[in-house]
């Protein structure tokens, strides 16, 4: 059987794989046996550009920067965790290109095949046999004095801290035009659903389903007990002035702006963009939900 995806990028993260079956092989062994699984599947393979170089990979496939790995393939596998697939997804979000997230230790939310049974999972999503998971993106822009100094895509959160020495930031915080409150906090987050599950968790917000279309605005250790995280709908623009504090950044996903100002604003809205991500056939949220947290299980019947 021919495979649905012909072009596959391989795409990972090229320490040493914790987990894998065989610790004292080198750390590219498994993302070279995962390059051969592909192509022995009728796939052509391109690996890239920085995990060829890193794993020596460039001598037996060919290789694309990231750009163009979205220009010329219809899938990516990513090999590592949540990290790892995060920040290739922003780049590969604008091409629409679908990615499987290979999980090189624990399971991830959205890097949830384990990479010891990578083979019996992954041969049938190359055939067409998955399910598909759309994801939006936050589009960021900080704008200073009306000129835009910074923008960015984020897929789980855009925070706004104090310093490690600082007291406590004031922001105000608008949704399309109006003012939702002034908020004495360590920080602020704004999160998509994929992203409830992590820093805004931690900050006592609630934990969203993908499909939802909604943010969660979530103060960091608030002065008032009664600044609690919202819930808003997604299809608006959320606003973020810096009034007061010191040492102020702000965050979007990895990408980090170390110097805010007071005056500037921080837009977020809704990017054009979605991330595709492949899970095999009969995927469940709430399934992983349940292993990632260790929710109990007695008296579950499948």
């Amino acid at each position: 059987m021919s495979p649905k995806f012909r072009h596959v990028a391989l795409i990972g993260k090229y320490h040493q794989l914790s987990g894998y079956s065989a610790p004292a092989n080198p750390a590219h062994q498994p993302l070279a046996e995962i390059a051969e699984f592909l192509h022995a599947k009728g796939c052509e393979v391109v690996i890239e550009a920085d995990t060829a170089i890193h794993t020596g990979l460039h001598q037996r496939f060919p290789t694309l920067t990231v750009d163009e790995l979205g220009q010329h393939c219809a899938m990516a596998v990513v090999v590592g965790g949540d990290g790892t697939m995060l920040g290739i997804s922003r780049h590969l979000a604008k091409y629409g290109t679908a990615l499987v997230g290979i999980n090189q230790g624990r399971l991830g939310f959205v890097t949830d095949i384990p990479l010891s049974s990578y083979r019996e999972t992954l041969f049938p999503i190359l055939l067409g046999e998955y399910d598909e998971d759309v994801r939006p993106l936050m589009h960021a822009r900080v704008v200073r004095e009306e000129n835009c100094v910074f923008e960015a895509l984020a897929v789980n959160d855009v925070v706004v801290n104090r310093g490690a020495t600082a007291g406590m930031l004031e922001l105000r915080v608008e949704v399309d035009g109006r003012f939702l409150s002034n908020q004495r906090a360590d920080g602020l987050i704004v999160a998509t659903p994929t992203g409830s599950t992590a820093y805004a968790l931690s900050a006592g917000g609630p934990m969203m389903h993908p499909s939802t279309p909604a943010w969660v605005i979530a103060p960091i250790a608030p002065h008032m007990l009664s600044n609690r995280p919202i819930v808003i709908p997604d299809s608006g623009e959320v606003m973020l002035q810096v009034i007061g504090g010191r040492d102020v950044s702000a965050n979007f996903d990895m990408q980090s702006l170390s110097t805010i100002l007071h005056g500037d604003r921080i837009y977020v809205r809704r990017s054009e963009h979605s991330v595709r991500f492949l899970h095999p056939q009969g995927w469940n949220y709430f399934a992983t939900l349940r292993k990632k947290l260790g929710w109990n299980e007695r008296g579950y019947r499948p």
